[in-house]
């Protein structure tokens, strides 16, 4: 059994050249495009797409044209200056993605590092999407399946990684520790499970310390994703980016 996680997006490429076929991906970009999927479709969402580039939203929106638009770059919602053509419907911040707006439909999703993450383990087994929003959810579906090999993908922020990302994947490091004492660990698991252990015991202090949390409680409009972000299991369920690559809950 192996245990493994990644930290900055300098990694995507590696990750789509490796042989990922035999392991399970859980992807955290916590602030905020796997909380934000969790959000959506824990709110009646029927699917997200997550794709790379603006150009491949806009050619699904062309061919699907009842599917909502959403993502970001650069922190805001996507409009027809960056698209040449529309305003996309949504943003990142998952307190957009209410029942009113997103219940029934589809969303096609593209972010400037949570979506390239995902799109980076298409060859995996599995690949889950990893949120504290429904991180017990992750966690239990990993205990009764205990899968041979874990990776955990941080999304990171531009170039970056992320320090939110780190804590949620040393959370779920924290959780399955007990099933992979037998197999190898990462020590980039080990680097993230103590991260999350020094902070567990003040989390709200640690998260507004990151740069991707300083950045979003400077702007009135954006402040309390973070707060939303980093609330504990108000899903059940399990959300997976499933072969066709669009993300739905599935049993957990």
């Amino acid at each position: 059994m192996f245990l493994e996680v990644t930290f900055t997006p300098a990694e995507f490429a590696a990750l789509r050249q490796r042989d990922l076929s035999q392991t399970v991906c859980v992807v955290f970009d916590v602030l905020r495009a796997t909380s934000s999927m969790v959000t959506a479709l824990a709110n009646g969402a029927r699917e997200i797409i997550p794709v790379c580039e603006i150009a491949e939203a806009v050619a699904l929106r062309e061919a699907r044209p009842d599917v909502l638009l959403a993502g970001e770059r650069g922190g805001v919602r996507i409009l027809r200056a960056q698209t040449g053509s529309v305003d996309f419907d949504l943003g990142n911040s998952p307190r957009e993605f209410s029942h009113e707006r997103v219940a029934g439909r589809s969303i096609v999703m593209t972010t400037t590092n949570g979506t390239r993450a995902l799109q980076a383990c298409r060859g995996a087994r599995r690949v889950l999407v990893g949120s504290f929003l429904n991180l017990g959810a992750t966690v239990g579906w990993l205990t009764c399946e205990q899968p041979e090999n874990l990776l955990v993908v941080c999304s990171g922020t531009y170039a970056e990684a992320a320090y939110e990302d780190v804590l949620g994947a040393g959370a779920l490091c924290a959780a399955v520790w007990p099933q992979f004492g037998g197999g190898h660990v990462a020590d980039s698991a080990q680097l993230a499970r103590e991260t999350y252990q020094r902070g567990s015991a003040d989390l709200p202090s640690a998260v507004a310390a990151s740069k991707n949390a300083r950045r979003l409680l400077a702007l009135p409009a954006l402040r309390d994703d973070v707060a939303h972000c980093f609330q504990r299991d108000t899903s059940s369920m399990l959300a997976e980016m499933t072969a066709d690559g669009a993300v739905r809950f599935v049993s957990a």
